[in-house]
């Protein structure tokens, strides 16, 4: 499937790359247009949206369903494409990108935690948090090494060979936490990542992401109803008329 022609202020990306100075500047949005249409419908969730976000930054996308918070995680995270706008990751126009290069940018770059775990049930933790780094080329024993690290790393190392059905939720987060960021991605994106958890496990998985912002130096956007999990972000954003605006 062939890119869609985005609009841009911009002839290139590097008239693009010129407005934006800062050496720290991980990842830059800029007019960011996405609408949904059906039944007779037409929805502008994102409306010539702008984001910024530096390297180890942390920020909370907040406020109620259905403003477009989740929509906007996809396009940062190149899951979907915008109809309008460009993202930047440093210097590189990523929607530029065909999309077998963006899948090996995304794996590469990207670590993704979803309010649904979306493991695989029939694989062990281990295998699970293998899956990225052996689809980004490396060999078993690679993967094996690295998914073991990070696992240990989330307090599982007694359940590493576990099938994850058989997991607790909190446990079963875990997992997926470590695989997003078994091959020490720039960016963990994160949509309502405790919002299936009890407060005990939720405050567990409040501690490790912050502890690994701090550990991988990984920049962290996380959508999140819960209050304590947004205060503890360096940021706080919500979308109001498609565009966002800064909380606190």
């Amino acid at each position: 499937m062939g890119d869609p022609v985005f609009k841009s202020s911009g002839d290139s990306p590097a008239a693009a790359i010129g407005d934006d100075p800062s050496p720290g500047r991980l990842l830059r949005a800029a007019g960011i247009c996405k609408s949904y249409r059906g039944n007779g419908s037409h929805i502008e969730v994102l409306r010539n949206l702008d984001f910024e976000l530096d390297a180890a930054e942390t920020v909370a996308v907040v406020g109620a369903s259905g403003i477009g918070k989740s929509t906007l995680l996809h396009i940062l995270g190149t899951l979907d494409r915008p109809e309008a706008g460009r993202l930047f990751y440093r210097d590189e126009d990523v929607f530029r990108y065909d999309d077998p290069r963006l899948a090996r940018f995304r794996n590469a770059s990207i670590g993704f935690v979803f309010q649904f775990h979306h493991l695989l049930p029939e694989f062990s933790a281990l295998e699970n948090v293998m899956m990225p780094v052996l689809i980004n080329g490396q060999s078993r024993q690679a993967a094996l090494s690295l998914a073991r690290q990070g696992l240990v790393r989330v307090g599982l190392e007694e359940r590493l060979n576990h099938r994850v059905n058989t997991l607790s939720g909190g446990e079963q987060q875990r997992v997926a936490l470590a695989r997003a960021l078994v091959l020490k991605p720039a960016l963990l994106l994160a949509d309502e990542p405790t919002g299936n958890l009890d407060k005990r496990n939720g405050e567990e998985v409040h501690r490790l992401l912050l502890e690994l912002n701090q550990e991988v130096g990984m920049a962290l956007v996380v959508v999140t109803h819960n209050p304590a999990l947004a205060s503890y972000m360096g940021r706080r954003v919500t979308i109001a008329d498609g565009k966002l605006t800064e909380t606190g």
